[in-house]
């Protein structure tokens, strides 16, 4: 009888539940949008290219491992942990010898991999994707075929593959500058080859003499990868076996079939963690936020349909029954809600996953992954949640005896009930706790999920207080709303006579503020900061940047014996590992060092600084126990382990990194050896210094405060990538606060014909609405600021040591407006519809 009841009343109340089915179907699609990017994480496929004429690859370890023993009430448990590593890994030469030694091998092609960027205009500006340099003996990895000219034999002969050669017009004996490894060099190309079977779609390769590849390598015997070719007749599996077997006991890796895309393309590799955490990091957001909304749209409709549910309860509906009317109902409107959100979820993940890929936050190389299983999770939290917040919604028309909810339908309640008050202090208290915490938080790994999940806890404790909120702030507005006339008058006795319904609109537009706030603002804290201590700590006068890969060394060294020249530091950027933990690491020169940097010096002293040497951050000194004198052990950048002295500790660190060393350390185990820039410090002028390095292209003299707009730049572009993850988050809650909004309006046309019945014109009816919303916009904005400015302060107290969070004030107005804007659209609208039909023909219709 219930499900015929709850199907009669979803059909009746088309317009009742329209609000509610909106905002089940964006949280569906918003689901599935974060479950593609989650499962594209976890599944997605990454194709070979380079090694495709290879079935079986072997590789070295690009991971740290970590093994803990616990022994505990007599028993010992083992655990492993692995975190890649930010660089390629190398390998051994000799692994060559044991994998000719095994079974079944037909062939083994060793592999070089490394920078290797045409400088010409027409092709250094192509789409071909990233560029790499080989040796030539590893084209039948693919395997290439010279369709024009000859091999290269020559240390300046060179072969660039036919996709790179028609994007540049470039044909045998024609000459092209590289910029690889060492200094940029002319290579006569003497070839033109084609892969096989099909273009490369995401790089472009140059194939170098085997003894230039292994210069520009710069890994004197060792390799990138083996590529192992089968005898004939040798099955892959059978022949995998036995390549695992030749290199049993260790750490070397044995990829085949679609395992070896991850070998051949890292950053791929890498971005799937990315893209887990971040899909993560979206759909938990997204749930929370949308349960919030869902319950709060749910109340509201439980609300509208008081009187209604009253009358059930008189007639000896039993409470329970109420609840199944009300569970069922949700569970219709949540089933084809749900399934419509989640079809419109899948495009909206495709979207979202070109947009990452466009702006560079995730390679091509990682295909999309879709499978009926985000759908179905979408599906299921959506009904979930739709059965949740009507129970919660209808949890106080069931508990109260039916003459007290005939009586509630007609008049709000004095108060909430008690319990919802305890829960709302419960989570008010929670979120104080998780500013405080906060605070002490001093890692951007661990303090942004803390941030936005303080927003959230807090928008909850509105949505539970807010009926006291609303009733408290009408008691302030009551002066300033008597003074705008008859309408401020109304909305003041709107506020206080239906604080529930008013909540129920605040909560949305708080959270709307405080969210959209954080997230714009959160970024810009920490990204001014690091460049307002790398802009007090850089000393230089002049600074080498360059528009290619990287400042190559010989042009440090060139300006570095130059007349005139005290300093040249050249900077080098990687990740290292201490244990597992990551820590974002530089390289600078240690000659003349003091002279172009100062990192603030807190313990210690950068005297004697070199090549056994490493100053680290005061946040790392903290948290590995460290202080000058002490052994730091940890693991470069390609997985090469690393023993180092502490000379100083710096307070600069979210400019300079945590951990500083010396240039030709860092330079050896990082896959580009470049210069990021190199700090000049002289008294020459930017063209006599230009004059000194001009004959390596695309290298440029630039001021350090031009060097700190290309660090800002690049951080705008990281940056962007969080706006757009949780742009979405921000447009569902737009989209719920015009829902609740105009689901509040509609329902009161009964009240407004009774108001025209009274005296009241259409124009006093419309202004009341606009006082009502700009008081609600008022309340709601000041709530979400305040809780944003609470949440920034502590972040910007833990991860930089000032309670002053960089809030742009244009930014600010512009959020605030784009609200303002938002809740008058939502409000007037509907309010006209509701003004059209005639007063009398309103008042007298049934309810």
């Amino acid at each position: 009888m219930m499900l015929r009841y709850a199907l009669q009343t979803v059909r009746d109340r088309k317009g009742g539940f329209l609000g509610a089915f909106l905002a089940l179907m964006c949280a569906a699609a918003l689901i599935t949008a974060c479950g593609t990017l989650l499962e594209t994480g976890l599944r997605g496929t990454i194709k070979t290219e380079r090694y495709a004429a290879a079935p079986v690859i072997v590789s070295a370890d690009q991971n740290v491992h970590q093994t803990t023993v616990k022994h505990k009430k007599g028993k010992t448990k083992v655990k492993h942990k692995a975190k890649p590593i930010a660089e390629r890994a190398w390998l051994p030469q000799d692994i060559g010898d044991r994998l000719k030694a095994a079974p079944g091998v037909g062939a083994v092609v060793p592999e070089l991999t490394f920078l290797a960027q045409p400088l010409t205009p027409a092709a250094a500006g192509d789409d071909g994707g990233p560029s790499y340099g080989h040796a030539w003996k590893s084209a039948a990895l693919t395997p290439f075929r010279l369709v024009d000219g000859k091999a290269p034999r020559a240390a300046h002969d060179l072969v660039v593959d036919r996709g790179l050669a028609d994007r540049a017009g470039l044909k045998p004996g024609d000459r092209l500058a590289v910029q690889s490894t060492q200094s940029p060099r002319s290579y006569r190309v003497t070839g033109i080859a084609a892969p096989e079977r099909g273009e490369l779609s995401h790089q472009t390769s140059l194939f170098f003499s085997s003894a230039e590849a292994e210069r520009l390598a710069a890994h004197p015997g060792k390799v990138t990868a083996f590529g192992v070719i089968p005898a004939d007749g040798t099955d892959p599996a059978a022949l995998e076996q036995a390549v695992e077997q030749a290199v049993d006991g260790t750490t070397t890796q044995v990829s085949a079939g679609a395992d070896r895309g991850p070998v051949e393309f890292l950053d791929a590799a890498g971005a799937r963690i990315k893209l887990v955490s971040m899909g993560g990091a979206m759909g938990g957001t997204s749930l929370l936020v949308a349960l919030l909304v869902v319950v709060g749209t749910f109340a509201l409709s439980v609300q509208q349909r008081h009187r209604e549910l009253s009358l059930l309860r008189a007639i000896a509906a039993t409470p329970r029954q109420i609840r199944r009317l009300l569970g069922r109902e949700a569970l219709l409107v949540g089933a084809v809600a749900g399934v419509v959100g989640a079809l419109a979820g899948i495009p909206l993940g495709g979207w979202l996953h070109g947009r990452f890929i466009d702006m560079g936050a995730v390679p091509a190389t990682l295909e999309r992954t879709v499978s009926v299983f985000p759908p179905l999770a979408a599906l299921a939290a959506t009904l979930l949640g739709a059965w949740a917040a009507a129970r919660i919604a209808g949890r106080r028309i069931v508990r109260i005896r039916p003459a007290e909810a005939l009586a509630e339908a007609r008049l709000e309640p004095d108060r909430p009930a008690w319990s919802r008050i305890i829960a709302g202090l419960v989570l008010l208290a929670g979120g104080i706790v998780l500013v405080a915490v906060l605070s002490v938080l001093r890692t951007e790994a661990a303090s942004t999920p803390v941030t936005f999940l303080a927003v959230v806890v807090f928008a909850c404790a509105i949505a539970l207080l807010g009926p006291l909120v609303v009733r408290a702030a009408a008691a302030l507005l009551r002066g300033p709303l008597r003074l705008t006339g008859p309408g401020g008058k109304l909305a003041h006795a709107n506020l206080r006579g239906n604080a529930a319904r008013m909540a129920a609109v605040v909560t949305p537009l708080a959270l709307l503020t405080g969210m959209t706030c954080t997230v714009l603002f959160v970024q810009p804290t920490l990204g001014d900061a690091a460049r307002a201590q790398a802009r007090d700590g850089v000393h230089a006068d002049w600074a080498l940047a360059a528009q290619g890969p990287g400042v190559p060394a010989e042009a440090a060294r060139k300006l570095r014996t130059a007349e005139g020249v005290d300093a040249a530091t050249e900077v080098v950027r990687t990740t290292v590992r201490v244990g597992l933990d990551k820590y974002p690491a530089q390289g600078v020169t240690p000659q003349g060092l003091t002279r172009t940097w100062d990192p603030d010096v807190t313990e210690g002293s950068l005297k004697g600084f070199g090549e056994h040497s490493v100053a680290v951050s005061e946040l790392a000194a903290d948290r590995l126990g460290l202080k000058p004198g002490s052994t730091l052990k940890f693991t470069l950048g390609d997985g090469t382990k690393a023993e180092l002295t502490v000379r100083a500790v710096y307070a600069r660190g979210l400019g300079f990194g945590d951990l500083t060393m010396a240039h030709d350390l860092v330079a050896r185990h990082v896959d580009n050896p470049l210069a990021a820039t190199v700090l000049v410090k002289s008294d020459r002028t930017q063209e006599q210094l230009a004059a000194d390095v001009r004959k390596f292209p695309g290298v440029r003299v630039l001021a350090p405060a031009a060097v700190d707009d290309l660090q800002a730049a690049r951080q705008q572009q990281n940056a962007e990538v969080n706006y757009l993850a949780m742009g979405l988050v921000l447009a569902f809650t737009a989209i719920a606060v015009v829902n609740t909004l105009a689901m509040s309006v509609s329902e009161r046309i009964r009240e407004f014909a009774m108001l025209r019945l009274a005296g009241a014109t259409r124009r006093q009816v419309l202004r009341m609405l606009r006082t009502e919303a700009l008081s609600v916009l008022l309340i709601g904005t000041a709530l979400g600021s305040g809780v944003a400015l609470a949440v920034l302060t502590a972040f910007s107290v833990g991860m930089t040591g000032s309670a002053a969070p960089s809030v742009t004030p244009l930014v600010y107005v512009a959020v605030v407006a784009v609200a303002g804007l938002l809740a008058l659209a939502a409000t007037a609208l509907p309010g006209r519809a509701a003004l059209r039909p005639l007063p009398v023909t309103v008042a007298t219709a049934k309810e």
